[in-house]
């Protein structure tokens, strides 16, 4: 006890009362509300992102379709008779060959050739020989033609198509 009569552990009126079970209910009320709030905006924010991401990249794809490369129709023909390996390009982007083997002539092909590719047919007899041609057209328009004869006789027609095509599809 202290002189005034009150015990030493009482508050006196000048201090601030501590907390009681109630306090603590009220603060944390107002930082759950204030971090759920903030919680709210950066999901918000990071929702936008992703959005503006998804929206960003079709407009980007589809720019990319408008300024892909014009192409042009070569058909691809081998005149004999029997059978013989044909090797071919395809519609570019590769250097790869297309082979089929042991084809039976006549055979053709038709495929759409990027502007500034190069448009190969190539044509191997076998081993009984014969006689076989290939031809190559680009729209339609005769390019080249090649004459293979004997065994393992070979021919080949190419062209490289024009970087810039009039009339490109």
């Amino acid at each position: 006890m202290t002189a005034t009569g009150t015990p030493e552990n009482a508050e006196t009126p000048d201090e601030s009362p501590e907390p009681g079970p109630s306090a603590p209910n009220v603060r944390s009320k107002g930082l759950d509300r204030r971090g759920l709030a903030i919680g709210l905006v950066l999901l918000l924010a990071c929702g936008s992102l992703v959005g503006y991401g998804v929206l960003n990249s079709e407009e980007k794809e589809g720019k990319n379709e408008s300024r892909s490369a014009p192409t042009a129709e070569v058909t691809y023909e081998v005149l004999g008779e029997g059978t013989a390996d044909i090797s071919y390009l395809g519609t570019g982007g590769s250097d790869k060959a297309d082979v089929v083997k042991s084809a039976q002539m006549p055979w053709k092909k038709t495929v759409n050739v990027p502007a500034g590719e190069p448009s190969i047919v190539n044509v191997t007899l076998g081993e009984k020989g014969g006689q076989a041609s290939c031809t190559l057209a680009i729209r339609g328009n005769h390019v080249q033609r090649s004459t293979a004869s004997g065994q393992f006789g070979r021919a080949t027609c190419s062209a490289e198509l024009p970087e810039a095509l009039e009339g490109a599809q």
